[in-house]
């Protein structure tokens, strides 16, 4: 196998390990508006860092980072509903990111790149990336694991336990921010959500317990790389979309299927 092609399927499984459990919470929460949120102030923190010369990477985590705790902020307040909210910081976050890319004239950005992903140019940099901050989700959220089911059940019971609501809720928008960051040269800033739900959306159906969901989760992830990478080689694809065509291949296959129960 070719060097480049080893480590877009390196990066492409690194990334659905991740993705797969923090997507199965993302889909109990129903919050996948606000991933999309997130990854739409993506496009933000590429231009801060190219501007301040701070790296793609570390400008999209930090914009990112910082967009998840003004959200946990503004969602104390009762004035505007939360979607109100994520649809105003998601598009003024999108249009601000593209007005800095365009004004600095003296840069040249492929913008289909950062909007649709390019899994085939990740670097071993990349890799370690990837592999590094997944882990450090990973194990966050196994830390977090069981409160943030309480909270997903019963927030209010949770409240009443004594158990920090709005601390967990920080967390774990948090980790879904470093997630965001870790993915977007895979899939792109557009499509980064749908490897969040589709994978944990498919698992839902299949499986018996939370854990249980969390690996099918991560399991249809990392099929749905695989045949996004096949596919795209084959018929010379996007890469990016033609994962998250597979992932809703997998979707679709598995409602055709009996379901096992929840």
């Amino acid at each position: 196998m070719d060097d480049f092609l080893l480590r877009a399927l390196l990066g492409g499984a690194g990334l659905a390990l991740v993705a797969g459990p923090l997507g199965c919470v993302v889909v109990w929460r129903r919050m996948a508006y606000f991933g999309d949120t997130l990854s739409h102030s993506a496009l933000l923190g590429v231009a801060l860092g190219f501007l301040f010369g701070i790296g793609l990477n570390t400008g999209v985590a930090l914009v990112c980072v910082g967009i998840a705790v003004l959200l946990s902020l503004l969602q104390e307040q009762r004035r505007l509903a939360t979607d109100t909210l994520l649809g105003i910081i998601s598009h003024s976050a999108l249009s601000l990111g593209l007005i800095a890319i365009a004004l600095m004239e003296s840069l040249r950005v492929d913008l289909l790149a950062y909007l649709f992903g390019d899994i085939l140019a990740v670097t071993g940099g990349d890799l370690a990336w990837i592999w590094g901050g997944g882990a450090v989700v990973l194990v966050i959220l196994a830390l977090i694991w069981r409160r943030l089911l309480a909270l997903t059940v019963d927030p209010d019971l949770a409240r009443v336990e004594g158990m920090p609501v709005g601390r967990i809720r920080l967390i774990f928008m948090l980790l879904i921010a470093g997630t965001i960051a870790l993915a977007m040269k895979i899939v792109g800033i557009l499509l980064v959500t749908s490897l969040l739900i589709i994978p944990a959306a498919a698992a839902r159906r299949f499986a018996r317990g939370p854990e249980e969901m969390a690996v099918l989760a991560a399991g249809a992830g990392l099929l749905a790389v695989a045949a996004g990478l096949g596919l795209s080689l084959a018929a010379d694809l996007p890469t990016g979309p033609a994962i998250v065509a597979a992932a809703a291949g997998l979707f679709l296959a598995g409602h055709l299927l009996p379901a096992r129960g929840r």
